[in-house]
């Protein structure tokens, strides 16, 4: 209760009185609010500077391969998201050492991202394990159910959700690929990145190349590779193996050294298949997989849905939609082969000199 001082309470009329009680009351009640106010400011202030910018975590096998960073990027800003703007995106760059993955994931949940984007089996499986409650986005990854990424693809559950690349499927493909340009080829090596994805996956990958491989009267030559040190032991092996062709599959390790790939083929004079079309750019025969730059456009609409308050546990993991044949007939001039016409007619693009 307010009281003017130096006047005693007895000699204040009761009218008055109450009054003054009253206006006590007020400014009491003013000073506790203004007070309130002033706590609050910076929390209040905080909020305005977050309120609409979406935080994003990335955590890359290596950021040198740019081009499907940016068509996730691409595909954020057709749904309004703008770097600078209402987007801030925190990198995490492995360069191609995986086994940062772990500590690289930790920071970004430190961070109190909104969403991890992960591309790749490992990345997505470091993020997971780094955290429960921060939703993560993979825009390619093999087999995410046997994995350990989802439950299932219909319904993901838990925080991890995203787009598959059908990888056990893609090698027989391949196979096929190369049996219409060369009939006669007998023995193929197929290039296996080890620690590209779980030993479950890896396993189930070579059984089926094995079963296509047989179907079509072919010999698999299977070759693990753990790093690019392991490169030109590799291709000694082909040769002393006689192979006639060669796979290569997509993961970031592949892509990441794609020029130093293709030039130990063209070494040897060995065609080959590549599960991504950055390698005949570099000068590769052909390539055949999911259309990479538009699974990462797609994953942009996963994390879109998110930020507007999906959970991913209940968005279901979507297969590719657009498949992609490339070849290059410079290489195949020089490696002495006539691609047949059917083939060519269903190529989405023939690299032509």
């Amino acid at each position: 209760m307010f009281v003017s001082p130096g006047i005693p309470r007895a000699t204040i009329p009761s009218s008055l009185g109450q009054r003054t009680d009253q206006v006590g009351q007020v400014i009491g009640r003013r000073v506790f609010l203004g007070t309130l106010a002033l706590l609050a400011a910076p929390r209040a202030s905080e909020a305005q500077q977050a309120a609409g910018i979406a935080r994003i975590g990335y955590l890359a096998p290596n950021l040198a391969t740019g081009a499907y960073r940016g068509a996730f990027l691409r595909g954020l800003r057709d749904l309004g998201y703008v770097e600078g703007r209402n987007l801030v995106v925190e990198y995490r760059d492995a360069e191609g050492k995986f086994e940062r993955f772990p500590a690289l994931a930790a920071e970004l949940v430190a961070l109190k991202v909104d969403v991890i984007m992960a591309p790749g089996t490992l990345a997505a499986l470091a993020a997971k394990r780094a955290t429960e409650s921060i939703p993560i986005v993979f825009p390619a990854v093999g087999d995410p159910a046997p994995d350990g990424l989802v439950a299932s693809l219909a319904r993901p559950g838990g925080n991890v959700t995203g787009l598959s690349t059908l990888t056990t499927e893609l090698v027989g493909k391949c196979l096929e690929l190369l049996h219409q340009t060369i009939p006669r080829v007998d023995r193929v090596s197929y290039l296996r990145p080890l620690r590209a994805s779980t030993e479950r996956t890896e396993t189930e990958v070579r059984q089926r190349a094995e079963v296509a491989a047989q179907a079509l009267g072919m010999r698999l030559h299977v070759i693990d590779v753990r790093g690019p040190e392991d490169f030109d032991r590799a291709f000694s092996d082909m040769t002393r193996a006689r192979v006639r062709a060669l796979i290569v599959p997509f993961t970031a390790m592949m892509v990441n050294e794609r020029r130093r790939l293709v030039d130990l083929a063209a070494r040897i004079r060995l065609p080959a298949v590549y599960g991504s079309r950055d390698s005949v750019d570099a000068g590769g025969l052909m390539s055949y997989g999911p259309d990479m730059a538009d699974l990462s456009r797609r994953a942009a609409a996963y994390v879109d849905k998110i930020l507007r308050g999906a959970k991913p546990g209940d968005l279901p993991v979507e297969q590719p939609t657009k498949f992609e044949l490339v070849v290059n007939l410079k290489t195949a001039k020089t490696l002495g082969l006539a691609i047949p016409p059917p083939l060519l007619q269903r190529a989405d693009q023939v690299i032509d000199p």
